[in-house]
């Protein structure tokens, strides 16, 4: 069995990112680890020629940190640790998982394929490729709609419901 003391997960507060969450959380819980989830603000960069220049920050670090305060486990008994941090998302979380001397670092990816990977990059593979620890990568499940059943909408939903 894996001894795990210190779970890290980077999140981007995306719906992968929640969903990676509640899933540290419970590993945490049921091994009674630290959790210490990390926020990168990416500052923007331009590319023009052989140099690169960076921009000013495009985002409101207050807000940052308050969006990651909220980030708390069901379970009162999880430690949790917040970070928030600027710079490059992949150096970064590798960074704070040597200094925190992590066993796991759970984060969400979004399966990106294809042109969209290769434009945007993934820092999911870069971490899965450069981490010292195992990497433990999250895909948001989506539910199956079999052949024979309709989608259901929201409106479809509400309307059901209605009808009760």
């Amino acid at each position: 069995m894996l001894p795990l003391q210190t779970i890290l997960h980077p999140t981007d507060f995306s719906d992968c990112s929640g969903y990676a969450f509640r899933l540290a959380c419970s590993l945490a819980r049921d091994y009674g680890a630290r959790l210490v989830v990390l926020h990168v603000a990416e500052p923007l960069m331009a590319v023009a020629g052989e140099g690169v220049l960076m921009l000013p920050p495009t985002f409101d670090l207050e807000l940052l940190r308050k969006q990651l305060q909220q980030l708390e486990p069901r379970n009162p008994k999880v430690q949790v640790e917040h970070r928030l941090v600027q710079g490059d998302a992949a150096a970064e979380i590798l960074r704070l998982a040597a200094e925190t001397k992590c066993d796991l670092i759970m984060m969400g990816t979004h399966g990106r394929t294809g042109l969209r990977r290769v434009l945007m990059g993934s820092v999911a593979e870069q971490v899965v490729r450069k981490a010292s620890c195992p990497v433990l990568t999250v895909k948001t499940p989506q539910r199956q709609v079999s052949s024979t059943e309709e989608p259901v909408t929201a409106a479809a939903s509400k309307e059901a419901e209605a009808t009760r």
